[in-house]
């Protein structure tokens, strides 16, 4: 693996620990009425998607090795070009269901390629 991906798969990692971090002790109405908070969450979000696409466009296994790849890249689209339309239970979704498997994922492919993401 090139180390462009694998430092873009660490950002991906970082940002699922910066989600979880702020989200902590959270529940959806905490979340959903906590505009600071619904905006950190978008922002690591779109930082996953970005560096998955990145990093897909490098290693074109990764479409194969993390199963929700293309459905994070097109979360992270909705959320830049459909700012304006966000589902704030849908995300709140995404962060409890899909985050920590995301997560897990991505460090079994850095651990594959021979980086640990801590």
């Amino acid at each position: 693996m090139t180390n462009e991906a694998k430092k873009r798969l660490l950002d991906a990692v970082n940002a699922c620990e910066a989600i979880a971090e702020f989200v902590a002790g959270k529940d959806f109405p905490a979340y959903e009425s906590d505009r600071l908070l619904r905006s950190a969450v978008e922002r690591q979000f779109e930082i996953i998607g970005e560096a998955l696409n990145k990093a897909g466009a490098v290693e074109t296994s990764l479409a194969v090795q993390v199963p929700e790849f293309h459905r994070i890249i097109g979360l992270r689209n909705r959320l830049i070009h459909g700012y304006d339309n966000v589902d704030d239970e849908i995300l709140w979704d995404v962060v409890q269901s899909k985050l920590g498997p995301l997560k897990a994922q991505v460090d079994a492919v850095l651990r594959a390629a021979g980086e640990m993401s801590r």
